[in-house]
């Protein structure tokens, strides 16, 4: 098995397909270059499911009013989750990957029922509701069809598989359940909360039990109708049309007064004022499973998605910064082009998890986080130590990697794992969703972005985000300001 997985890297730098990129001789758009890319691969993704947006790229830029940025467990997002959850009027989508039995599930069980008690004492018609998962347990992605129209749990079923309260007991809300998996590992990987069409959470975590560090945005504003898009297009396949409801009134947000000591969060800080935001969605390819042991696997340009191409411009484009902060960086193409971009001159910053998922890693990668931080590290270095062109006026960017760690004051529930998804580009661009740098997410999996293009927005995730990361991070290696 040593000798299988020893290939998954290596020792020295390739250089990615150069046929996507911008040259001298033929300027692009470069604020559209992730478009400009995926029109000239327009042909490998129209079969791709969704593919709504394949004739109408730009349509994915959009809008969206922020209102909210939290981090901390799952269980914490959640808790902050509920008070939404439980003020739908007529329609609730919930959108998730993993499920199991948890203190977050109960917490949905818990909104659900109070979300049906409502109804029924209003005396409105039910709220219609709407789950999607894509993994309950290895039976389930063994023996379910790996068709998209998916399975639809029966009423019978929440309570005993689901552990959801019985349909008895939610008189006020007409429920739909369904999962979708395609074997043999592309899962429906986001996560994403709509309610009655106003409001859109984008939590990183799932309902599940893992007490890691979570992430979660909260928007209205024209990107919610990118939101319901995306699951009519691929959830509602193979149903009966779902009814359409009218949103009259704004949306309402507020934070939920008791606070888990483990959250992080951003109060009042919406601005009163839309931002630029593009919806990025990555459809699943199951014929790019990676077998390691096949000669240049490892080298493929990833499939071409929205949220890919855009990753990949983005990295290409930065002038001065990269932050990323991933549970996992095992996609070969996202370490090269993070080397590309060192090599002219702009700084990395990565915070990702030393041991996570690490039987996931090698069957999905055939290397794992580790190695490839290794890799890394191994070639800045080698980078460092060229000889410098004192005329190209350009020092190599500074790399810093961090591993998390738990907090040592060891709170209950206190976050053994990051598994947020944040990347952003020279502090004007954030992107959140539920693409890891993995080559799973990257090659796989079904995956969701939303970039929002504000300096503002930046600013606030990353205050956020650093207060939620004191003393949960180990330095692994920093060349320092050595340029």
């Amino acid at each position: 098995m040593a000798h299988l997985f020893s290939r998954g890297l290596p020792d020295r730098l390739h250089t990615p397909s150069d046929a996507l990129r911008p040259t001298p001789g033929n300027p692009w758009d470069l604020e559209h270059l992730w478009i400009l890319r995926l029109r000239k691969q327009a042909a490998s993704f129209s079969k791709d499911s969704p593919n709504y947006y394949a004739h109408d790229l730009e349509g994915l830029q959009s809008t969206a009013r922020v209102h909210a940025f939290m981090t901390g467990p799952g269980v914490a997002i959640f808790e902050q989750l509920q008070a939404s959850i439980e003020s739908a009027e007529k329609e609730l989508i919930l959108i998730t990957c993993f499920w199991a039995k948890s203190p977050s599930l109960e917490l949905l069980a818990q909104s659900l029922q109070r979300l049906s008690d409502k109804t029924q004492k209003s005396g409105r018609p039910p709220v219609k509701v709407f789950i999607g998962f894509s993994s309950l347990s290895l039976l389930q992605k063994l023996f379910q069809t790996s068709s998209l129209g998916g399975k639809l749990y029966s009423s019978t079923e929440w309570s005993s598989e689901l552990d959801l309260p019985t349909a008895a007991r939610l008189p006020g809300l007409d429920i739909t359940i369904k999962s979708v998996f395609v074997k043999p590992f592309s899962v429906m990987h986001p996560k994403f909360v709509i309610v009655d069409r106003k409001l859109a959470w984008l939590p990183s975590c799932n309902v599940s039990w893992e007490e890691w560090f979570e992430g979660a945005i909260v928007t209205s504003g024209p990107i919610v109708d990118h939101f319901v898009e995306l699951w009519k297009d691929f959830w509602l396949q193979g149903q009966a049309p779902w009814p359409e409801i009218e949103t009259s009134t704004a949306p309402g947000f507020a934070f939920t007064t008791s606070i888990s000591l483990l959250a992080t969060n951003s109060p009042n800080w919406d601005q009163g004022e839309d931002v630029e935001a593009t919806f990025l969605p990555s459809p699943h390819h199951a014929s790019a499973l990676c077998l390691p042991f096949w000669p240049n696997t490892a080298y493929q340009d990833p499939p071409p998605t929205p949220l890919n191409a855009f990753l990949q411009s983005q990295i290409q484009l930065a002038q001065k910064s990269i932050y990323i902060q991933t549970p996992n960086v095992t996609s070969f193409t996202v370490l090269h082009e993070l080397m590309s971009a060192l090599q002219n001159g702009v700084n990395v910053s990565i915070t990702t998890s030393a041991r996570l998922m690490i039987l996931e890693q090698l069957v999905t990668a055939g290397t794992t986080t580790s190695r490839c931080v290794n890799w890394l590290t191994k070639q800045h270095k080698r980078l460092l130590a060229l000889p410098q062109d004192p005329e190209s006026g350009t020092p190599v960017g500074r790399l810093q990697i961090w591993y998390f760690k738990k907090r040592e004051d060891q709170i209950s529930g206190e976050p053994s794992q990051s598994h947020i998804k944040c990347t952003i580009f020279d502090d004007a661009i954030v992107v959140l969703g539920s693409q890891n740098m993995d080559r799973a997410s990257w090659f796989t999996s079904q995956e969701l972005g939303v970039a929002f293009q504000s300096k503002k927005v930046v600013e606030m995730v990353k205050a956020t985000l650093e207060k939620g990361m004191e003393g949960r991070r180990s330095l692994v290696y920093d060349s320092g300001d050595k340029n």
